[in-house]
């Protein structure tokens, strides 16, 4: 049975000695969840803002990243359907490991999101 490891992409992301456990858990186990899920994360994106900004396809890029920032911080149901998308990607053991800094890992994982969201934009 392939299990939610096997899918994940692999990232060449050097190991830092000096790295903590919260790097170690973004770098290992947030990134290449990401990156797996990204297209779904940008069509939920793509979904949310034409039903909220009717004009979003015709703002600037610069608007555009403000607008994703923005919503991504502000919009609590946004926000918490991007984290349990990511969420729903680990293992018990990962569970196991956000569930004792959720908080955290929810500012990185919308952090990272925001950043990948506004590298798409134009």
């Amino acid at each position: 049975m392939i299990s939610k490891l096997d899918i994940r992409p692999t990232l060449e992301l050097p190991i830092i000695e000096t790295s903590t456990p919260k790097e170690l858990f973004q770098n290992q186990t947030l990134r290449p969840i990401l990156k797996l899920q990204h297209e779904i994360y940008s069509s939920l994106f793509a979904a949310y803002a034409t039903r909220q900004k009717s004009n979003y396809d015709s703002l600037t890029g610069a608007k555009k990243r403000t607008f994703i920032e923005l919503s991504l911080q502000k919009d609590m149901v946004l926000k918490n359907t991007f984290i349990g998308i990511t969420i729903g990607m680990f293992t018990f053991e990962e569970l196991q490991t956000y569930n004792l800094e959720s908080k955290e890992y929810n500012r990185r994982i919308i952090t990272m999101l925001i950043e990948r969201l506004k590298s798409e934009t134009k």
